[in-house]
């Protein structure tokens, strides 16, 4: 009888354990150094970022863009519904999938990792490429306010080679 009571006392507490953890679940917020108390919903920009990728349009060779996002924060989730690439070449090219509605998706699962749903583009040219939509691991790095990712594969025999974007109002935080 004291091993049933020991067991369900274990579990009981697994199960608490298990639900404070989902509990905690890290947010995205708008946290505007110039105004502390600010929102935690609402715009967001970031400052010209890089994305290099390699597609069936360059031959698998490395294109190097200039990068910038907008979105919206609600509820703990980035929306992204506004993206421009920079640069020559193969940057003019691309056209965003799910952008800018219903937006890529950005969501934390900790202080420092998330993820992108409905990322991909395509582009027309020859060799054509229709890259995603796909869910990508990113990394976030508070102290920089960078987003970032590497060597991420997208359906279509397309890699992100490399993603970093500074978001100065973006905050990841545990609720």
């Amino acid at each position: 009888m004291k091993g049933i009571k020991t067991l369900v006392s274990a579990a009981a507490i697994a199960v608490c354990l298990g639900a404070a953890s989902m509990a905690s679940a890290a947010s995205i917020i708008i946290k505007d150094p110039d105004a502390p108390t600010g929102p935690v919903d609402g715009p967001f920009s970031t400052s010209a970022g890089q994305i290099v990728v390699k597609s069936p349009s360059s031959l698998q060779a490395p294109v190097t863009c200039g990068i910038t996002f907008t979105g919206n924060v609600s509820g703990g989730i980035a929306t992204i519904n506004g993206a421009s690439l920079t640069g020559g070449g193969l940057c003019a090219l691309p056209v965003l999938k799910n952008i800018p509605s219903p937006g890529w998706v950005l969501t934390a699962s900790s202080l420092t990792n998330g993820t992108v749903t409905n990322v991909g583009y395509t582009i027309a040219s020859f060799p054509s490429t229709n890259c995603g939509p796909n869910t990508i691991a990113v990394t976030w790095n508070e102290s920089t306010k960078t987003l970032s990712g590497s060597n991420i594969g997208l359906t279509g025999n397309c890699t992100i080679v490399s993603l970093s974007a500074t978001a100065p109002k973006l905050s990841v935080t545990n609720p």
